[in-house]
């Protein structure tokens, strides 16, 4: 035994002395995974080599003598296979190649770092079983050290081995592991501040490609849903943000169809890397993960001003409504609202920048699921375009106060620009809804303009004046236009309630002709459902209506219903709107096109017959001229009156009709030019003092009209009868001139409402009676005669003559109601039982209380 033991000592004394102290970079030499002091150690304790673990032998012999020779392959196989075959030891393999590494760290033997860290990826690779658990901790513990390392080379060393292991798929989830060091430090390198250019976009190469790891290795885990905490992902999402802004192709960082390849070149491009890796973050996104994902992005935005411009916040915002999952669609937008709401008084470039980046948003939610966000996203851009109204009006009475031009004319044009965006991102919105959306969105639209004279709870008037109050106007009658755009609905009566229909009707009275222009375009997107605008463009003579090739259908019930209903309503209005005194050319050409379009869609031989009586009247009111209206305006409505005639008699294919139409333009173009479209509308037009009723050649007469439609399908008898717009309240709420005309009825209408004691008589009860009951088309033309003479008599009889009129009727109904009151009210009996007589009326004598009769409606 002791003889063993000398022998035992001698053996590492020689091995000792075989042992070079130093090698040319000045460090120690591992030979066969032992040192000197490793080797003195062993001795003293009466260790050696060949007695050490059989673990730390095979994982000392990987290690060559030099370096630069790299891993032994074979002594790493034995070591594999052995790791295989006693997985148990696994746990001790990596803690001892974990205290080597660290060793080898702080001694600069980087040589034997990069050996170390293959081998580990080898193990890793080559290993799955149950016991891999705390080699991965080993595994981790020496990637920080190196991600630690201020060395560029070990911090990419480090990274790539992470994610060599970030890709391999466990089998059982992690209970215990976190991943918070390596978000931290990842993301410090992709923010990394190198001087020198290549290594600093390696160092951000490598960060981004841990951060990928790290998400690749947390998403799918259960238990590691702590990787959607704010406090990672207000790391996470700005590094890869920092590095996207630095590329100089934003237009392909915004593809919609396919992310973007890393190939040769986009491996060693933070841009294209980090947004790839953007990309896959947002796809593994869940609902309740969804605000922390998009919150850093909009922080990112701006605490770097990328607002404004903001073709980078637009990129980015492409991209999540891309990549995420279409059902989340309207949790976005509902982040960007509310960052909108939280900028509202923010540089209005801010807010444009903000709401056109909705815009896109809205513009890819609307073609899958927006969910109940729809009338929010409504709401809250009506009450910021609302406040930027309030901006813009606020500053020009500053500027006009201070006297400050320059700079009051570029606030104002910048909240210009904040409403532009607004109105674009509302109609594109509604436009890109489906119909039946588009209907409540339309109604949603109309109850926020402010019309005269009705409730507005969501804007007042009276604070923004009537300069907001038409420019609020203006701008929801634009985005209206937008959203009907392409609008198809099969009723009319579906697409124009009278809840959405009058208000639109009252806009279309108001003394401003780019607000009737807005409501003729409107009325058109919702009519044409043929899209026959196109080829009616343009106010003129059609030589060939057939040659424009109209798309047309029959006319459906529910569209005749609609006409019967609301047709009187429509033709009032243009009657109303022809006759304004600012009208300009496009407001001719939009009448022109309204009645072309009403004759295509909703025109039976019924309508036909009331646009005719229609356009006759437009004709004799020109004539008559009893509003003393411009020569301007009377020669527009005759032109437009001749255009829509040739279009309408060549639409219902009456040779007779079309003939008399023809007649009377040949005449015109002889005689009197300015009566027609392509004269009349042109600059310099001569025009005549005034219009000549005499030359009855050059007008369209009633007479003649009646007998060209005399025949089966038309009512030529109702030509007879002149057309007269219904009047009502909403001219006096939508401030116009007729406010004298309404009071006139209303004085003629309590006149004969009057009972007369010899009407009173009773009227015998025949068939005829119940027929001509029956029968009401006589009585509304009757009841329109009637009220025609009474405005006639109103506007053209002396005022003395009205006043006697009104005056007796007053005393009349003052009488009557005398009579009424004696009949009715007498003085009360008095329960006191004296009989007096005071002013000259005897008192009934008195009764108890108990015994005095009162009337029923005074019992309860």
């Amino acid at each position: 035994m002791p003889s063993f033991c000398v022998t035992v000592r001698r053996g590492i004394l020689r091995r000792y002395r075989q042992v070079p102290r130093t090698e040319a970079d000045g460090t120690f030499n591992y030979n066969r995974g032992s040192n000197r002091r490793d080797l003195l150690s062993a001795g003293v304790c009466g260790c050696c080599g060949p007695l050490r673990p059989r673990y730390k032998r095979l994982v000392d012999n990987i290690f060559p003598e030099d370096p630069k020779d790299g891993l032994s392959k074979s002594d790493m196989e034995k070591l594999t296979f052995y790791a295989v075959s006693a997985p148990e030891k696994l746990d001790r393999i990596g803690a001892y190649l974990a205290e080597r590494l660290s060793r080898d760290v702080v001694r600069h033997r980087y040589g034997y770092v990069v050996i170390a860290m293959e081998a580990l990826d080898q193990l890793l690779m080559a290993c799955h079983s149950q016991s891999i658990k705390p080699f991965v901790e080993s595994f981790l513990h020496m990637v920080a050290k190196l991600l630690e390392s201020r060395e560029p080379d070990l911090q990419v060393l480090g990274t790539n081995s992470f994610v060599k292991f970030a890709n391999i798929e466990e089998d059982t989830p992690s209970y215990h592991r976190r991943y918070d060091f390596f978000v931290s430090q990842f993301s410090a390198m992709c923010h990394s501040t190198h001087e020198d250019p290549e290594t600093r976009t390696r160092i951000r190469v490598a960060g981004i490609k841990g951060l990928q790891g790290v998400v690749r290795k947390t998403v799918n885990d259960e238990l590691q849903a702590i990787i959607w905490e704010p406090q990672h992902m207000d790391k996470l999402i700005p590094s890869m943000l920092f590095n996207m802004q630095d590329s100089d192709e934003l237009d392909r960082a915004g593809h919609p169809s396919t992310p973007s390849v890393a190939g040769q070149d986009g491996e060693e491009n933070p841009a294209v890397l980090a947004e790839n890796c953007f990309r896959e973050l947002l796809g593994r996104a869940a609902y309740g993960n969804m605000n922390n994902a998009v919150r850093p992005v909009l922080v990112h935005l701006d605490n770097h001003h990328l607002w404004d411009p903001n073709d980078f916040a637009v990129s980015c915002f492409r991209i999540i409504m891309y990549s995420i999952q279409a059902q989340h669609s309207h949790h976005v937008i509902q982040q960007v609202l509310n960052h909108l709401d939280t900028n509202n008084k923010s540089m209005p470039r801010v807010r444009a920048g903000i709401v056109q980046v909705l815009l896109e948003t809205v513009a890819i939610a609307a073609k899958g699921s927006v969910g109940p966000t729809v009338l929010e996203v409504f709401n809250t851009l009506l009450k910021h375009l609302r406040m930027s109204v309030d901006f813009e009006l606020g500053e020009s009475s500053r500027r006009n106060s201070a006297c400050s031009v320059s700079s009051g004319r570029g606030k104002e044009s910048e909240e210009r620009i904040v409403q532009n965006a607004i109105i674009q991102t509302i109609g594109f919105f509604g436009g890109n809804l489906p119909d039946y959306q588009r209907a409540e969105v339309m109604m949603f639209i109309m109850g926020k303009v402010p019309v005269y004279g009705t409730p507005c709870h969501t804007l007042d008037t009276v604070k923004i004046g009537h300069r907001g109050t038409k420019r609020i106007q203006t701008m929801l009658l634009s985005s209206l236009i937008m959203v009907t755009s392409g609008f198809k609905s099969k009723s009319m009566s579906a697409a124009l309630p009278p809840s959405f229909l009058d208000p639109l009707f009252s806009i279309s009275l108001m003394e401003d002709s780019e607000l009737r222009q807005l409501v003729l375009e409107i009325l058109h997107n919702i009519i044409d459902r043929h899209d026959n605008r196109a080829k009616l463009r343009g106010i003129r003579i059609i030589p060939n209506v057939a040659a424009l090739k109209i798309k047309r259908e029959k006319i459906s019930k529910q569209d005749v219903a609609f006409m019967k209903k609301h047709g009187q309503q429509l033709y009032r209005h243009i009657y109303l709107g022809c006759k304004e005194e600012d009208n300009n050319h496009k407001n001719f050409e939009l009448l022109f096109t309204t009645l072309a379009i009403v004759t295509i869609e909703l025109a039976n031989e019924e309508v036909v017959i009331d646009l005719i009586r229609l356009s006759v009247a437009l004709q004799e009111m020109c004539l008559m001229n009893e509003e003393n209206m411009p020569i301007t305006i009377r020669c527009g409505i005759m032109a437009s009156v001749a255009a829509y005639l040739n279009f309408l008699s060549q639409m219902i294919a009456n040779p007779p009709f079309c003939q008399h139409v023809s007649k009377v333009i040949e005449m015109r173009s002889v005689e009197a030019p300015f009566l027609l479209p392509e004269h009349i509308f042109r600059d310099k037009c001569p025009l005549p003092e005034s219009l000549d009723k005499e030359d009855k050649h050059l007008y369209f007469q009633t007479g003649d009209i009646a007998e060209c439609l005399a025949g089966p399908g038309y009512n030529a008898e109702r030509l007879s009868v002149p057309y007269i717009p219904q009047v009502t309240d909403e001219d006096r709420l939508t401030r116009r001139k007729s406010f004298v005309d309404t009071i006139s009825l209303q004085v003629d209408i309590m006149s004969n409402s009057l009972p007369d004691k010899q009407s009173q008589l009773a009227e015998e009860i025949t068939f005829a009676t119940l027929k001509k009951a029956i029968d009401t088309t006589g009585l509304e033309e009757q009841e329109r005669e009637k009220r025609r003479q009474v405005m006639e008599k109103f506007q053209k009889a002396p005022f003395e003559e009205i006043a006697a009129h009104c005056e007796s009727k007053a005393n009349m109904l003052h009488n009557r109601l005398a009579q009424i009151f004696e009949l009715t009210i007498r003085p009360p009996p008095s329960p006191s039982g004296v009989v007096s007589i005071s002013a000259g009326l005897t008192q009934h004598p008195s009764v108890p209380v108990y015994e005095m009769k009162f009337p029923d409606l005074c019992v309860y």
